[in-house]
C-alpha cells in the first residue's frame, strides 16, 4: 500500500475510532451508566481518537519529501493565522452583540483554512 493510501486508511481509522468513542461516550452518559466519579474520563475517552489522529497526521508528514513538507507548511500556515484572524474579528462581533460561538468551531474552521492553504501552495508550485 501507498503511502497516501496508507495515511487515509490510518486517518479514517483514527476519526472513526474518535467519532465511535465520541458516541459511546455521549449515550453512556445520556442513558446514565457513567458514574460521577468517571465523568470527566468518559468525557474525555474521544480524545483517544483525537491523540491517534495526531499520531497518523505527524507520521505523514515525516514521511513527506522536502517540498511537498514546505506545501504543508504553507498549508498550516495559512490554516493557523486565517484562523487567527477569523476568530478574533468574531470575538469582536461577539462584543457587539453577536451569538457566541462554541469551541468545538475553531478545529473545523482551521481544517478548512489548512486545506484551502494547500491548495493555494499547491496551485503556487506547479
Amino acid at each position: 500500500m501507498g503511502n497516501s493510501r496508507r495515511y487515509v486508511v490510518e486517518l479514517l481509522a483514527s476519526i472513526t475510532a474518535y467519532g465511535l468513542l465520541l458516541v459511546g461516550a455521549n449515550k453512556a452518559e445520556q442513558w446514565g451508566w457513567v458514574p460521577e466519579a468517571l465523568s470527566v474520563p468518559v468525557a474525555l475517552l474521544p480524545m483517544v481518537g483525537g491523540v491517534a489522529t495526531v499520531w497518523v497526521i505527524m507520521r505523514h508528514i515525516r514521511r513527506l519529501d522536502e517540498m511537498q513538507r514546505r506545501m504543508q507548511f504553507e498549508g498550516l500556515a495559512f490554516g493557523f493565522t486565517m484562523t487567527a484572524l477569523i476568530t478574533f474579528s468574531y470575538g469582536f462581533l461577539e462584543g457587539q452583540g453577536w451569538p457566541k460561538l462554541s469551541m468545538f468551531v475553531v478545529l473545523p474552521l482551521m481544517n478548512a483554512m489548512w486545506v484551502l492553504g494547500y491548495v493555494l501552495a499547491c496551485r503556487r508550485y506547479r
